[in-house]
């Protein structure tokens, strides 16, 4: 199932590529129906097939090279379904192995949900509010398989004891303070870069990527276009395809957008800069940390590049590819914290338990277990688990880790 989740992630991730590269290119509606594609299952080639599709839809013609971008994202995202299907009924089968259930089911549920919404956005021609929740559907199956994989993995671990010696903070009030502080902030900066991500979907939805083309704010007389109201609000039309706000509510959107890069960028640069230089912070924290910084200045990089070079292509898909990579490593930093606090809380129940029959238990050991199997102190020190009630204390090194 592991395995399964891995792939499973892989094609997600596929998926919202893809799915971003038939927005960019417009081809939201290469296929005016669905689940097929002109009444067929592929794209309708030869002469008799094209002239039918064009009867059937006479305004909306046959072009191939949209109607196979539409096609092959419906193709991965048919796949992924499957996955997430076959997931499902592993857990449910595997439920009194202690395998996660309601998360499968959950993945499930979202899946088809995102079938609905797929259809909705081809039937409603392309509606921005069913676009923009089509895109945070994608990240939201993307993120919920890599949680499953994350706590399939350390139900793993756990099941071969090799968590039993997985590094731990410094024990004690300041290192399970600096841990809940993380994961409160962490989750605040999920609300803001999720946030984030819904003000690029609308901005992309609207056909407002290119609405200002000047930095560090809009072209001159900005301030005179901002209009709230109509920018966050859903015009009547027959076809949104290329959008159909006014140049002003377009600006408005942009420029939110943007103001909502700088709020995430200080944020999250502030969240993980705080895990790097703290010595309560695990190694893994800190890698994670690493990733996501990395990300995230490669995210401000992209969007800066769309606007000087006038949203390229390839720039534009790597932008939303950047946006998942940089959520993915945001969850797994709230992800390491939550673990070491619950193991930590574990500690202290196992050793009020023990207090109170008066057998000595050890805290948490104040540093990383290395690969050779063994604490990096003197080897005439009791075991971090032998229940000695002798000195169990390991001593701190400098920053908090030993090789």
């Amino acid at each position: 199932m592991k395995k399964l989740t891995l792939f499973s992630i892989f094609l997600a991730a596929v998926v919202i590529i893809l799915g971003a590269y038939t927005r960019l290119t417009d081809a939201g509606l290469g296929c005016p129906d669905w689940p097929g594609c002109y009444g067929n299952l592929t794209v309708p080639l030869s002469e008799e097939k094209v002239a039918q599709a064009n009867a059937a839809y006479p305004e909306r013609p046959v072009e191939a090279f949209k109607a196979w971008n539409e096609m092959i994202h419906r193709y991965f995202a048919g796949t992924l379904g499957v996955c997430v299907l076959a997931i499902a009924v592993i857990a449910l089968r595997q439920r009194d192995k202690g395998t996660p259930v309601k998360l499968p089911l959950l993945l499930l549920g979202l899946i088809i949900f995102q079938a609905a919404l797929g259809m909705w956005t081809v039937t409603l021609n392309l509606l921005p509010v069913v676009v923009m929740g089509h895109l945070l559907g994608g990240f939201s199956v993307l993120s919920c398989l890599f949680i499953l994989y994350l706590r399939l993995r350390r139900h793993q671990a756990a099941n071969t004891d090799a968590l039993q010696y997985e590094e731990h903070p410094f024990s004690g009030p300041r290192a399970t303070a600096f841990q809940s502080s993380v994961k409160f902030f962490a989750f605040v900066g999920l609300g803001v870069l999720v946030t984030q991500i819904a003000l690029g979907g609308w901005t992309s939805a609207n056909y407002a990527a290119l609405a200002c083309t000047e930095l560090p704010v809009c072209e001159s007389g900005w301030q005179g276009r901002i209009d709230f109201k109509g920018a966050f609000s859903v015009p009547n039309a027959d076809n949104y395809e290329f959008g159909a706000h006014d140049y002003g509510e377009r600006v408005t959107m942009h420029i939110v957008h943007r103001l909502g890069a700088v709020i995430t960028f200080l944020y999250l640069l502030a969240l993980g800069v705080r895990v790097l230089v703290s010595n309560f912070a695990t190694q893994k924290q800190k890698y994670v940390s690493v990733v996501m910084l990395i990300a995230l200045c490669m995210q401000v990089a992209l969007g800066v590049s769309n606007v000087v070079f006038m949203l390229p292509l390839a720039v534009a898909v790597l932008h939303n590819a950047v946006a998942a990579v940089l959520l993915l490593a945001l969850l797994n930093l709230i992800f390491t914290v939550a673990t070491v606090l619950q193991r930590n809380a574990v500690y202290k129940k196992e050793g009020e338990k023990d207090s109170s029959v008066g057998i000595a238990t050890p805290s948490p050991p104040s540093t990383p277990f290395n690969p050779a199997g063994a604490f990096s102190t003197h080897a005439n020190s009791p075991g971090p688990i032998s229940g000695s009630s002798a000195s169990h204390i390991l001593p701190r090194a400098p920053g908090g880790f030993h090789g």
